[in-house]
């Protein structure tokens, strides 16, 4: 199946939107969980925007990607569903992704 790259880049971001929409719900999942068990999370997902845009030359700075991802300021999504990661949660961390994070 042939699809150009207009329409291809349209299927991207809608699924990269439903992504984005999909983390905002699951408020459950913590992003230590996502980085243990996928090796990436709504922080790094929120950094490969700004990486993006900068690339573009579009200006769109750290808070500003982390709340297009978030759905809200970072600091309040924090606040309001982060949670205190275990001590075997930050080993895993540190095994499986030692420069990360």
């Amino acid at each position: 199946m042939a699809i150009d790259d207009k329409t291809r880049t349209e299927l991207e971001a809608a699924a990269f939107r439903r992504l984005v929409d999909h983390l905002r719900e699951r408020t459950d999942v913590q992003n230590i969980d996502l980085m243990n068990l996928a090796g990436f999370c709504r922080n790094c997902l929120s950094n490969w925007l700004k990486d993006a845009a900068d690339a573009q030359g579009v200006p769109l700075s750290k808070d500003e990607s982390r709340e297009a991802v978030y759905g809200m300021p970072y600091e309040t999504w924090k606040s309001k569903y982060q949670g205190t990661a275990t001590p075997e949660q930050v080993e895993a961390m540190k095994k499986v992704h030692p420069h990360s994070h």
